[in-house]
């Protein structure tokens, strides 16, 4: 499972980087259909819709991006499918919050507990995930995420070959606003000693495919995420 995550001062220009890098590649493919060749981009037109962008996401101030925990509840980056501009499509961020309102037991009186993950083996076949699932994939990037053991042991897991990791996950609508759940998956062998869950966890270069390609979702769901650095401050730093 993944109940937090965290993002530090680099998962902001790693996004940033991300956006800039797939943009380039959604264009460059669209170009090449339509005209049956690479489209060749001169890197002062790539610089200007560069500094564009950065201002789009940056200097709004509802995308700031938060440094430090994400808790359940909280609003959070995603990256998602954004407006399609002359025909291309475009990968953008945009803040949702972390969470599909839960439902309480009947007659309890008690608000229901927030709705942050779901199983990526039944997601498709849940009413509460289905139409995320099928419309509405999102991307959110983390420089890490927390997981305890049954001991209450607190561990860290990050990529070693990347700043970012990018979980895959999905949103619906509510009238208050869009609102997200990340995927987990069975354990890998970096995780099975603390827990048996692990978010789903995407390869840069899956991030088109899941976001946009429906054909492939379904093999996508049943990938197996990278190995990944575990450390924890009861036992040395452990590298897969």
């Amino acid at each position: 499972m993944c109940g937090r995550y965290y993002v530090d001062d680099d998962t902001a220009g790693e996004i940033e980087k991300v956006i800039r890098q797939v943009n380039e590649k959604l264009q460059t493919q669209k170009a090449g259909d339509r005209e049956g060749i690479v489209a060749e981009r001169t890197a002062g037109q790539w610089e200007r819709e560069s500094v564009l962008q950065k201002q789009e996401l940056w200097e709004n101030k509802q995308l700031d991006i938060p440094f430090g925990d994400i808790y359940p509840a909280a609003l959070a980056p995603v990256l998602g499918a954004g407006m399609e501009t002359a025909g291309y499509r475009t990968l953008h961020c945009r803040m949702l919050r972390w969470g599909l309102p839960g439902y309480p037991p009947k007659g309890s009186g008690k608000k229901g507990q927030v709705i942050f993950n779901a199983r990526s083996e039944t997601a498709m076949e849940k009413p509460t995930f289905r139409e995320g699932i099928k419309n509405h994939r999102i991307v959110i990037p983390a420089a890490g995420f927390y997981e305890w053991n049954c001991k209450k042991e607190k561990f860290r897991f990050r990529r070693t070959d990347s700043s970012v990791l990018f979980m895959a996950g999905c949103f619906r609508h509510y009238e208050d606003g869009d609102r997200f759940v990340i995927l987990t998956t069975a354990a890998n062998a970096s995780m099975e000693p603390v827990h048996d869950r692990m978010p789903l966890i995407l390869e840069q270069d899956e991030i088109t495919d899941w976001i946009w390609d429906g054909e492939r979702t379904k093999h996508l769901l049943e990938k197996q995420p990278c190995l990944l650095e575990r450390t924890t401050d009861y036992e040395q730093m452990t590298l897969f």
